[in-house]
């Protein structure tokens, strides 16, 4: 996910995207989406009743059981973002995850990937 600051559409930054993203956690392995490396992207961009935020993310196993609940609590993290007028999740499964790859140096650690 992007690190800029910068405000995009409507002042809606990026930062603020992967903040609100933060706290929605993983219930299997108790950690941060974010730190996981399950957050592909993200698009900030005006729409017709201010601006839309769309995220790409990818859950650990294409059979999780509790996909619907990740995507619902992205969604509804998103949705609070002052100012945020429409949401949109996308569930994607390319690439395919691999926390080697994708996670935070910290969650590689807790995760006992070297």
């Amino acid at each position: 996910m992007s690190e800029t600051s910068a405000p995009a559409a409507g002042g809606i930054t990026f930062r603020q995207v992967g903040a609100a993203l933060q706290p929605v956690f993983d219930p299997e392995i108790r950690m941060s989406i974010v730190d996981l490396g399950l957050v592909y992207g993200a698009e900030i961009a005006a729409g017709a009743k201010g601006p839309a935020v769309k995220v790409r993310m990818s859950l650990t196993s294409p059979a999780c059981p509790y996909g619907p609940m990740l995507l619902a609590s992205a969604h509804s993290a998103l949705a609070r973002i002052p100012g945020v007028a429409d949401v949109d999740v996308d569930l994607v499964f390319s690439p395919t995850w691999d926390p080697r790859t994708m996670a935070t140096e910290e969650a590689k650690e807790q995760l006992g990937l070297f």
